[in-house]
């Protein structure tokens, strides 16, 4: 799952072990410099935005002088990775590997202004905080993140981590998931996507199987039925992993329900309504199943702000350029990741691609450069866990549609160097790469590692 700067619902326990036991080493939260401008403002402090932040400390523009030129605007004391999430919902991981505090990752070059922004001005180059406290900037990058939308089904805030209700989405119940999945004994286990666009899309049917191998390897499968409820009209979007994924599910007897949007939940009867969604006859009708067990994937949006501020397009996602990731209408205004309009998945490893041109061509506009523009050309990635050991790993450009793997094996194949290279190496170039500004695709790296295929 993809990581954002949208994820906010923080168990209080453990924001204080963070805040606390980790207090040496954290960047000092800025009440912003004393003329509240900025040469760079960067909303969000996900994997998209810590990305650009990272990369335009490096830039010897930044490395100059004393003042600190590039702002982060960020509400979250800590920083989660949060693809480790479908992991640790699983029990394979613990969550402290997912997390770090925030103010070990701002780079000495910048900022950061612990706040929410309530607001954008583009024509006057202003941002409003949360805190009612005004921002100047020269050049803005907008990476708020995504919005979860938890309460668009009705009964699901109330239940979450409950009575076998829980989401890998939500930081407060994503540990309930591991518990509620060991306390299983038989029955509904249900797995649910959405009809609209989310980060990661492939984490809702991963728990699925995941779920499955446990309940078979603790001899519960004969009285279990695994069903995955999906608004959309494929599994996978890409031909390429969507076929064996079908495989897959039939041969573990997983029924897969495309165009089935769940709409309630009613917590007391423990039954979840499903609606739907298809361009057919039968759209609208209504389905209720029972569940014992319901992994929900919610709904998502754009931050609110974006649509208010002038800055999305009708569907409310920053409008920008899909290859210069430059604003439309505000030239000195780029955006990335999840909430931006870019139409490919929106993945951490998409941020990373969108990251080095999206810095790219900020850095070339501040410089007066007169060099070609960066494009972007939608790489995206999403690891498809289909068990303990095993993982498809897909890589492709949402632009095209057509696959872009980084090795010479046939990823669409279930692997076990693919999962050791998703549970234990990439995180690690997140957090040592990404982050730090340094790792920005593999890109360069498929030259080498599959060079015919590129």
């Amino acid at each position: 799952m993809l990581p954002s700067s949208s994820t906010r619902l923080l168990a209080a326990s453990r924001l204080h072990a963070l805040t606390t036991s980790r207090i040496r080493g954290l960047a000092t939260v800025s009440a912003a410099n004393p003329a509240h401008s900025y040469k760079v403002v960067v909303i969000g402090g996900g994997s998209a935005g810590m990305a650009v932040t990272a990369q335009l400390a490096l830039d010897a523009l930044f490395r100059k002088g004393t003042r600190k030129d590039i702002l982060m605007i960020d509400p979250s004391d800590v920083h989660y990775y949060q693809p480790l999430w479908t992991f640790v919902g699983a029990g394979l991981k613990q969550m402290k590997e997912s997390e770090r505090p925030m103010g070990q990752l701002v780079p000495k070059q910048a900022e950061w202004l612990k706040d929410r922004v309530s607001r954008i001005d583009p024509a006057a180059n202003i941002v409003t905080t949360g805190s009612n406290r005004q921002i100047k900037y020269e050049y803005l990058v907008v990476a708020p993140g995504i919005k979860l939308d938890f309460e668009k089904i009705p009964g699901l805030v109330e239940s979450l981590g409950k009575d076998g209700v829980t989401s890998n989405y939500a930081v407060q119940s994503v540990e309930k998931t591991s518990e509620f999945l060991k306390a299983f004994k038989g029955g509904n286990a249900i797995f649910t996507q959405p009809a609209t666009p989310i980060k990661c899309a492939g984490a809702p049917q991963k728990i699925a199987y995941l779920a499955e191998e446990l309940f078979r390897t603790r001899g519960l499968r004969p009285q279990t039925n695994v069903r995955f409820h999906t608004g959309m009209g494929k599994i996978f979007a890409i031909d390429k992993y969507a076929a064996p994924l079908t495989e897959i599910c039939a041969s573990r007897n997983i029924a897969v329900h495309l165009f089935s949007n769940l709409i309630a939940l009613r917590p007391d009867a423990k039954q979840a309504v499903f609606r739907d969604v298809s361009p057919t006859a039968s759209a609208g009708k209504e389905t209720i199943v029972d569940y014992d067990f319901i992994h929900v994937t919610p709904p998502m949006s754009a931050p609110p702000f974006i649509r208010q501020s002038g800055l999305g397009n009708a569907d409310g996602w920053v409008d920008v350029d899909k290859e210069t990731t430059q604003h439309v209408k505000y030239p000195n205004v780029y955006a990335l990741g999840d909430a931006s309009s870019l139409p490919t998945s929106k993945t951490a490893a998409a941020a990373a691609a969108e990251s080095a041109v999206t810095t790219h061509n900020l850095l070339r506009a501040i410089k007066n450069g007169t060099g070609p523009a960066a494009a972007y050309g939608g790489y995206t990635s999403c690891p498809l866990i289909t068990g303990k050991g095993k993982l498809i790993l897909a890589e492709f450009s949402g632009y095209t549609g057509k696959p872009q793997e980084t090795f010479f094996y046939d990823q669409s194949k279930e692997s076990a160097l693919s999962y050791a290279l998703t549970a234990n190496i990439i995180p690690s170039l997140y957090w040592e790469g990404q982050v730090k500004g340094l790792w920005k695709g593999p890109g360069v790296v498929r030259r080498i590692t599959n060079p015919f295929d590129s």
